[in-house]
C-alpha cells in the first residue's frame, strides 16, 4: 500500500494501524451522549479504554455495560468485539468478496498474515471459510442459551442471548447482567446453570483454537494424524491447560460446594482465563495459589489465527519441547516427531520474554501508582496483556496513568508482539557476512 509520497506500509504496519483506527472510531462513537444512560457526553480516557477493551476482546470495563451504556452503546460494543474477535483485515477481506472486487497479491499476503495462515494459496476462500464458521457457531450459542434467558428476562432475553455468545465466541468476556445481577456482576447469577457455563466454556474454547484447527477438523473429521502439526500441538496444549488447573480447582478452591457445582465452578474458571473473561465466582475468594494459575492461563491465553490473545499455545509448546530436547541433548527442537526450525524457537523464546517482562513492569508501576498489592495488580496486567477481562475490581478506580498503560498492554496483547514488532522495525534482510562465533557459558 503506497501513500502519494511512495510510503509503503507492511502488512504488519496495516495490520497494526488498522486496530488503532477502529479503536478511535469505537472511542469516538461512545464519547456521543446517545450512548450513554445519562445522555451526556462520556471522557475520551473512559471510551478509549472501552473501546481498546473491545476490540482487543479483553473485557475490561470502567463502567458496568449493562447500566451504563445504552442499547446503542452496547450495539456500539458488540461490533467493536465482532471486529476485533474476526480481526479488521478479515472484514476488509469480507467487503471485497461481497462487492466482487479481485484482491491483488499484496492485500492476499495482508490477509494471510492477519489470519495466522500458512499459504497464501486459496486464501480468500479460506477467510470465507472463516466468516462462515464464525457466523454459524455465535448463532448456534444464541440459539441455545436463547429459551433461558427469555424465560428469565423476557424478549430482552434474545438481545441477552446474542450479545454473550457472540462476547464469548469472540473471547471478549463482556457482559450485559448489570442491570439483573449488579454491576460488574458477570454471569454469577448463572453460576450453578450446566446450559449457560456449558455453552460459554463450548464458545470460548472454539474461538480460541484457531481457524487453522477449525479447517483441519472439518476436513479430516478424527482423522488426527492427518492434521497439520499446528492443529496437533495446539489441540494437545489446549487439553493440557484444561485438564491440570481444573484438577486443582476441583480440590483446592470450591471443596464447599455440591459436587455438580464444583464440576461446573472448576471447569468454568479453568476455561475463561483463557482470554474469555467471564466468571461465574467471586474472584476475591479464590486463595494466591489459584489467582497465579490463573495469571498463567491468561498469559498463555489461545492459540495462532483465532479470536483469543495471550502469547498462545504454541509459544509455550515450543518453549516447553525446546528445553524437554537439551534435556535430551538434541540439538534441534522436536514436537510429535517433527522438526521445529530455529526461527519459530526464537520467536517463541522472544514473545515469552516480551510478554513476562510487560506483565512485570507494567504490574509493579500500577502496584506503585495504586498503592495496591503486587498479586492484584500483576493480576490485572495479565489480564490485559492476555486479553482476557479478568479483574480483582479496581478496574473503575484506576488513574489515568495505569489505564493507560493496561490500553497500550491490551493493544499489544490482541495485535500480537511480533506484529508489532515487525511493524516498528521492518524487515531485515539477511546478512551476507557473519560475525565470528565464540562460545559462552551459561547456568
Amino acid at each position: 500500500m503506497k501513500g502519494k509520497k511512495g510510503l509503503k506500509l507492511s502488512s504488519f504496519q496495516i495490520i497494526s494501524l488498522g486496530f488503532l483506527g477502529v479503536i478511535l472510531i469505537g472511542a469516538f462513537l461512545l464519547m456521543l451522549p446517545i450512548s450513554s444512560k445519562s445522555g451526556e457526553w462520556t471522557s475520551f480516557m473512559d471510551t478509549l479504554f472501552t473501546s481498546a477493551s473491545a476490540v482487543c476482546v479483553t473485557g475490561l470495563v470502567v463502567h458496568d455495560t449493562a447500566t451504563y451504556w445504552t442499547l446503542f452503546g452496547q450495539i456500539v460494543i458488540l461490533i467493536l468485539i465482532q471486529i476485533g474477535g474476526m480481526g479488521v483485515i478479515t472484514l476488509v477481506a469480507l467487503f471485497f468478496i461481497i462487492s466482487g472486487k479481485k484482491i491483488g497479491l499484496f492485500a492476499r499476503g495482508t490477509v494471510q498474515d492477519a489470519v495466522s495462515s500458512h499459504s497464501i494459496g486459496g486464501i480468500i476462500k479460506y477467510v470465507g471459510f472463516i466468516l462462515k464458521g464464525i457466523f454459524f457457531v455465535e448463532v448456534l450459542g444464541a440459539l441455545i442459551m436463547m429459551p433461558i434467558f427469555i424465560s428469565d428476562y423476557g424478549a430482552k432475553g434474545i438481545w441477552m442471548s446474542i450479545f454473550h455468545s457472540i462476547s464469548a465466541f469472540c473471547n471478549a468476556g463482556f457482559d450485559i447482567m448489570g442491570e439483573e445481577a449488579g454491576e460488574y456482576s458477570s454471569l454469577t447469577s448463572y453460576a450453578f446453570n450446566p446450559i449457560i457455563n456449558l455453552t460459554i466454556c463450548a464458545l470460548v474454547i472454539i474461538g480460541g483454537i484457531g481457524f487453522i484447527v477449525w479447517n483441519d477438523v472439518v476436513e479430516f473429521k478424527f482423522r488426527i494424524r492427518r492434521y497439520r502439526l499446528q492443529s496437533k500441538v495446539v489441540l494437545l496444549t489446549t487439553a493440557v491447560l484444561l485438564v491440570f488447573p481444573m484438577i486443582y480447582f476441583f480440590f483446592f478452591e470450591f471443596d464447599d460446594m455440591k459436587m455438580s457445582q464444583r464440576i461446573l465452578a472448576s471447569l468454568f474458571q479453568t476455561v475463561t482465563p483463557r482470554t474469555a473473561g467471564f466468571n461465574t465466582i467471586d474472584l476475591n475468594v479464590i486463595t494466591e495459589a489459584g489467582l497465579v494459575i490463573m495469571m498463567l492461563l491468561m498469559l498463555i491465553g489461545g492459540s495462532p489465527g483465532s479470536t483469543a490473545g495471550g502469547m498462545k499455545t504454541t509459544t509455550i509448546a515450543v518453549v516447553f519441547t525446546t528445553v524437554v530436547s537439551l534435556f535430551k541433548k538434541k540439538e534441534e527442537t522436536e514436537i510429535l516427531k517433527r522438526r521445529v526450525n530455529n526461527e519459530t524457537v526464537k520467536s517463541a523464546v522472544s514473545l515469552l520474554i516480551m510478554y513476562f517482562t510487560i506483565f512485570f513492569i507494567g504490574g509493579i508501576i500500577i502496584s506503585r501508582i495504586e498503592n495496591i498489592s503486587m498479586i492484584t495488580s500483576l493480576f490485572e496486567m495479565a489480564s490485559a496483556v492476555g486479553t482476557v477481562g479478568l479483574t480483582l475490581g479496581i478496574t473503575p478506580s484506576l488513574h489515568t496513568v495505569s489505564k493507560i498503560i493496561l490500553i497500550a498492554t491490551m493493544y499489544f496483547g490482541r495485535v500480537g508482539g511480533l506484529t508489532l514488532l515487525y511493524a516498528t522495525l521492518g524487515a531485515k534482510k539477511k546478512p551476507i557476512s557473519k560475525y565470528p562465533s565464540e562460545n559462552i557459558t551459561v547456568g
